[in-house]
Formats: C-alpha cells, structure tokens, sequence
C-alpha cells in the first residue's frame, strides 16, 4: 500500500508545483504561455514515464517470469495524484499572489483530476510496458543460441 500512497503524494505535489511556477511565470511573462504549459507538461510527463520505467524494469527483473500487473497500483496513484493537487490547487488559489486559474472546487475535482489521472496513467503505463520490455532484452541476452525459426518438422514458419 505504502508504494502507490507515496507515488501519489510525489507526483500530486509535482502537478501541484508545476502549476504554481506556471501561475507566477505567467504574471511575470504572459507572452511565453505556450511554451511553459508545453514545458511543464513535458516534466510532468517525463517524471512518470521514467517512474513507471523503473517500475517495470524492477517489476520483471524481480520475477523472471510475469510480474504481478501494476496497473492497479498505478490507477490508484493517478486518482489520489489526480484530485489531490487538485484540492491542494484550489486551497492554494484562495492565498494572495496565487494564481492558479480560478477554478472552482467541483471543476478541480472532476474536470481538472481527470486530465491529470490521464496524464500519470496512460504515461506511467507506457513506461512500464518499455522498462519490462528492456527488462526481458537484457535477460535474453545471456542465451547461447537464439530462438530457432524452424518448427518441430524442420521446415520454416
């Protein structure tokens, strides 16, 4: 339990952050809007896939044959991650020099946590899928001799 409360906990004070720096810059440079939601986005995006990276690659290496499926591990952490920072956003929106949109408890919890679920659940689920597909690659490396193409008859398949 304690794997997926932390993850949450991280990840939520990360959306969390990268909102408040993305509420100042824009006060400061509201010209350069696109560019710092793309950058911001980009971080977010790149913490959960090496995250879920780890994940995978540790997952298989852990067990050689079929880790156990972290998708509800990781499901969980998106919703906790999710409507967590999107409480903690909408408290924070009510400190002065705040600004973080303005939006109202319902929307941040409905509307707002669902694009941040999505965006640590669908990520983190692609990073686990290449760290255990490196995880494999680097087991298989030990072979002696690769994978026949030839079936039990002799012939090619």
């Amino acid at each position: 339990m304690i794997a997926w409360v932390l993850r949450s906990i991280v990840l939520g004070a990360l959306v969390v952050a990268l909102r408040v720096v993305l509420g100042f810059a824009m006060v400061y440079w509201p010209t350069h809007g696109a560019q710092m939601r793309a950058l911001s986005l980009i971080a977010l995006l790149a913490a959960v896939v090496v995250w879920g990276l780890f994940d995978g690659r540790r997952n298989r290496a852990a067990d050689s044959g079929r880790g156990p499926d972290l998708t509800m591990r990781w499901l969980k952490v998106a919703v906790a991650g999710g409507v967590g920072s999107g409480l903690v956003a909408w408290l924070l929106d009510f400190l002065p020099r705040f600004d973080l949109g303005d939006n109202g408890l319902l929307f941040e919890v409905t509307a707002g946590a669902s694009f941040i679920i999505l965006l640590i659940f669908v990520p983190a689920s692609i990073g686990i899928g290449i760290g255990r597909l490196l995880a494999e690659r680097k087991a298989g490396k030990g072979r002696s001799t690769p994978p026949s193409l030839l079936s039990a008859a002799g012939t090619a398949i």
